[in-house]
């Protein structure tokens, strides 16, 4: 009578042990198959990361860099100046992503395909968000070095507080738009700006208003004593 019970369960278990293998056997060409992809991606990325550093270092794009003054700023930050290094990484991660994807594809990861196709799609505005910040580095300097020319021809005083002012105004106001280029918070941003100019404007006002009222009525009691002259 125990041989008539246990040989179900050994029957049962038995069944369950050869759908499994059925199961992993039939997985394991495609997971075969997406290591295969995901290892040539490996050396194709790391191939064409190489390819892209030489290629910017001969195009001496640093030295461009370091003449247009941007070098100065990415140190105060511990941040080394380097082209070709930071578009190869860019290319690494991104056929990275690319042979990642194909690999899920192959497994039919639908939901981490997903993703990275959301990632694929996120790379260009980071790249456009770091140009956005570079050409508002090289606009402040040029700017900055403008205002201070014209102000010291003029014979004025204040060049470099002015020269100081429109280098902020110019590097703040590329990094809103890099932050608004990668999508982070723009209806914070918007109303940030929002804020900052209505706040500019009432000290303007204030400032005007206090310390401003008796030069202003100096200046109109001037100007209508030259009218009734005319």
């Amino acid at each position: 009578k125990s041989h008539m019970y246990i040989e179900p369960w050994v029957g049962t278990l038995a069944g369950a042990l050869q759908m499994t293998w059925a199961k992993v056997a039939g997985f394991l060409p495609q997971l075969i198959g997406a290591l295969v992809v995901f290892i040539i991606g490996l050396i194709v990325a790391a191939g064409l990361e190489r390819l892209v550093e030489r290629i910017i270092y001969h195009l001496r794009i640093d030295m461009v860099l370091r003449q247009l003054g941007v070098e100065a700023y990415l140190e105060r930050g511990n941040v080394r100046l380097n082209a070709g290094h930071f578009l190869g990484q860019v290319v690494y991660w991104f056929f990275i992503v690319v042979f990642l994807l194909a690999a899920s594809d192959i497994l039919g990861f639908s939901a981490l395909s997903l993703f990275l196709q959301d990632v694929l799609n996120y790379i260009p505005n980071v790249i456009v968000a770091a140009l956005i910040l570079l050409a508002s580095l090289v606009a402040a300097n040029f700017v900055r070095g403008l205002i201070r020319a014209s102000v010291m021809g003029a014979r004025l005083h204040a060049a470099k507080t002015l020269g100081a002012i429109a280098w902020w105004g110019v590097v703040v106001f590329g990094f809103l738009t890099a932050l608004t280029q990668l999508g982070v918070a723009v209806q914070v941003i918007n109303t940030l700006i929002t804020g900052l100019v209505a706040m500019l404007a009432i000290a303007g006002g204030l400032a005007f208003g206090l310390g401003g009222k008796e030069h202003a009525g100096q200046w109109l009691s001037k100007l209508r004593d030259e009218l009734n002259h005319r």
